[in-house]
């Protein structure tokens, strides 16, 4: 969903910002088989951007959550592969669905994570049902009082 932010973020926060997205999807292509490589790369990006800008910093946030989710379904596909290689389960008709499901939210993350690096280089501030309250909560703008 795209709504205002509380102020015009400069070109260089859009840029981070957007980039805060991007690093998921770069993670994604170096690391595939290994489902911890995206959310190791958007918390260190979210590290290097902590003290940022509160648009950066929520942004940065919004996508470690994305991530942090996703990692808990990747994970548990991962290691059902290779139980099934390895351990010689065997191949159920409740793996092909779980696989389906997953394979079917990452691409559905995949084209959300797009579209609001997109969004959010912009200018628009992008926000993703359930981790916008989430981040929220843990993002707070610095208060401007010494």
């Amino acid at each position: 969903m795209k709504t205002e932010f509380v102020y015009n973020p400069s070109e260089h926060e859009r840029e981070k910002a957007s980039n805060s997205y991007l690093m998921s999807l770069v993670a994604l292509i170096a690391g595939l088989p290994l489902p911890i490589i995206n959310l190791l790369a958007t918390f260190f990006f979210y590290l290097a951007n902590r003290k940022g800008t509160y648009f950066v910093r929520w942004h940065c946030i919004q996508a470690l959550l994305s991530q942090l989710s996703i990692l808990f379904l990747n994970s548990a596909s991962f290691w059902w592969t290779m139980s099934i290689l390895f351990s010689g389960e065997e191949l159920t008709n409740e793996y092909f669905a779980y696989l389906f499901t997953v394979i079917t939210i990452n691409i559905a993350e995949i084209v959300s994570t797009i579209y609001a690096a997109t969004m959010v280089r912009k200018g628009h501030h992008v926000r993703f049902w359930f981790f916008a309250e989430i981040t929220d909560l843990v993002c707070k703008p610095k208060s401007s009082i010494v």
